[in-house]
């Protein structure tokens, strides 16, 4: 019987919005309370510089006239294996008509059952303290997730973890090129011999891609290799990489150029899953690109 990888990315926020007194030291606990302040609303977001850290930010807007002081912050999630909690305790302070977006460190992907796929009926919410010049208000509300961010990361690392029984896969070298030819990227697949799979190929990225040069190049790299279980000695592919772009914006401000999507096979049902390059090997990658499009130092 398939075995269900639950759900992953969990958000689980806490937000503390509001508006009441700052209180006396030694003040009581923050009041509950039942809803968002009239004018505040959340939501939840994750940019290209939060994919790496795994991170995600709680979008805080405050629409009332007063300024809101925002403390502790967690986020609740089914596909989470715990809570999210702000990466620096602190508080923030959120002028009248403006925005702050709070960061949080995602938990684990809770990944359990039959299958990849999230709950379609699983919902996060946040729970925040706030004030506003009086006492500290706590309020959880439902946490909307606008771009729709969590239920493909959940799915995607669950696969993950699926995949993991089968095999482990990891870049583990790569060789740098001069310009106009392509550098060998090292994939090595490492069968666990307790589980199968089927690696069918590797996308570009938003800086990379694969061929033998500008003008050669494909926009997923096939594989199609089958791993049973069975195999247990390690497989090793070099994959042909060359830059899919030369402007200097794209090296000085990469988020994702070195995380690379590959299309696997599960129990005969096809997925997706996220491989990202160590980062002394993206380093590497990086300068190499510069070098390659000619504005390396």
């Amino acid at each position: 019987m398939r075995r269900r990888i639950g759900v992953t990315t969990a958000v689980a926020l806490a937000l503390v919005l509001g508006g009441c007194a700052a209180g006396a030291p030694g003040a009581a606990s923050p009041t509950p309370a039942t809803a968002l302040p009239d004018g505040v609303t959340v939501s939840f977001v994750q940019l290209r510089s939060d994919v790496a850290a795994r991170q995600a930010q709680v979008e805080i807007v405050n629409g009332t006239d007063d300024v809101l002081t925002i403390g502790s912050v967690r986020v609740a999630d089914p596909r989470f294996d715990g809570p999210a909690v702000r990466v620096v305790e602190r508080d923030s302070r959120v002028a009248a008509g403006s925005t702050v977006d709070i960061r949080v460190q995602l938990p684990a992907a809770a990944c359990a059952g039959a299958g990849v796929d999230a709950d379609a009926d699983a919902e996060a919410s946040v729970t925040f303290d706030y004030s506003t010049g009086g006492e500290s208000v706590e309020v959880t509300a439902p946490l909307p997730d606008p771009v729709g961010f969590v239920a493909p990361l959940h799915e995607r690392e669950c696969r993950a973890a699926l995949l993991a029984e089968a095999a482990d896969l990891a870049f583990t070298g790569f060789t740098p090129s001069p310009a106009g030819t392509p550098a060998s990227l090292e994939l090595t697949i490492r069968p666990t011999g307790a589980a199968g799979a089927v690696i069918r190929g590797i996308q570009t990225t938003n800086l990379l891609t694969f061929g033998q040069g500008a003008g050669d190049t494909a926009d997923t790299h096939p594989l199609d290799l089958e791993v049973s279980a069975a195999d247990t000695d390690a497989v090793v592919v070099s994959l042909p990489l060359v830059p899919l772009r030369c402007d200097p914006h794209a090296v000085q401000e990469d988020k994702r150029g070195t995380i690379f999507t590959i299309a696997v096979e599960l129990d005969g049902a096809p997925g997706e899953i996220e491989l990202a390059a160590p980062e002394d090997l993206r380093g590497r990658i990086l300068t190499w690109v510069a070098a390659w499009c000619g504005f390396g130092g």
